[in-house]
């Protein structure tokens, strides 16, 4: 569709919270500041304000956004972005700011994509263009979009879906995602990767990506256990067994599960498990090792089951999830040769 126009809902102006401005600023950096040696024309950026917020009494530190467009410019936008909603509106029910539900069927009607970042998701299913699609959110604001929402199929896991004309990502991180999403989209993977070199972020990370994976990290101070742990995640590429690690701690295996369920909040083997996929995805991320090698020296054996593991828990193949961290040029310093 070439770049095109992208107007960015600004729902809170006076008072902003601070930690909101994250994901307003992740399109506005992505798709406002020209890139001509790019693409030319470049993205025609337009903030386009509510006009909502806390004047009193508020949690934005004393911020104060002031926009040259409202809500009746969201229609001639090609592309429409949601980055949040007030905190109060996901966390209490509270009505959305007036006019933005009708503003955002508007500019559906009249062709523009519609896209949300984080809670922005709630904007869109509220006025219904959520109905029926599959679609996401921060993972912490996913359930209550399913109960509020119960039309919208709701997929806690994933870091952005792309269903055409509307698109939804996960929280934070995720929403930088899905915008090089669009610009890959709209412009090529080329100006994309260009545009993602120049921000020191990956070129690519797919949809389908898990948002997070537990690494079971312990939440209290367990002294006992800890020389074993350690000496666990230096032997990950070994046959480990949970006799094995009991007996390296002077436990019985019974005493041993219990005291590492205690610390991790996790079984063993759930706990090798996670180490080791920690292991593969340090290898994937920073060497050019073969995935049969990753899979030895992660511990994970073959890489078919390298393969099984990562699509079940992680969401893409290793293959793709290398792919998400390009080496660098040359000169850069790119992959570890091993």
């Amino acid at each position: 569709m070439g770049a095109g126009s992208v107007a960015v809902v600004v729902t809170e102006e006076i008072g902003v919270p601070s930690w909101d401005l994250y994901e307003l600023s992740i399109p506005c950096t992505v798709f406002g500041k020209p890139q001509p040696d790019l693409a030319d024309p470049w993205y025609d950026l337009r903030l386009c304000g509510t006009g909502a917020g806390t004047r009193e009494g508020g949690e934005g530190h004393g911020l104060t956004l002031r926009t040259r467009y409202g809500l009746d410019d969201l229609a001639d936008a090609d592309t429409v972005i949601v980055p949040s909603v007030p905190d109060p509106c996901v966390d209490e029910g509270r009505p959305l700011p007036a006019g933005l539900v009708d503003a955002l069927r508007r500019a559906h009607d009249a062709g523009a994509r519609m896209v949300s970042l984080c809670t922005g998701a709630f904007a869109l299913a509220e006025a219904g263009l959520l109905d029926g699609r599959r679609a996401t959110a921060h993972w912490m604001h996913t359930d209550r979009l399913a109960e509020r929402y119960p039309k919208v199929q709701v997929d806690e896991s994933v870091l952005y879906v792309d269903d055409g004309d509307v698109l939804t990502s996960a929280g934070l991180t995720a929403g930088l995602d899905l915008c090089l999403h669009l610009v890959r989209r709209d412009l090529g993977a080329h100006v994309a990767n260009q545009l993602a070199r120049r921000m020191v972020v990956p070129a690519h990370r797919p949809g389908g990506q898990a948002q997070f994976i537990e690494l079971s990290v312990p939440p209290s101070d367990d002294e006992g256990l800890a020389p074993v742990l350690q000496w666990a995640r230096a032997n990950l590429d070994r046959p480990l067994t949970v006799a094995d690690l009991a007996r390296r701690a002077s436990m019985s295996p019974r005493t041993f599960y219990r005291r590492l369920q205690a610390a991790t909040g996790t079984t063993p083997l759930q706990w090798l498990l996670d180490q080791r996929l920690g292991r593969a995805r340090s290898l994937l991320e920073s060497t050019d090792l073969p995935i049969e090698k990753v899979g030895e020296f992660s511990g994970l054996g073959t890489a078919n089951n390298l393969r099984h593991h990562f699509l079940k828990h992680v969401g893409v193949s290793p293959g793709d999830y290398r792919r998400a961290f390009p080496g660098a040029p040359p000169g850069g310093g790119g992959r570890t040769r091993v």
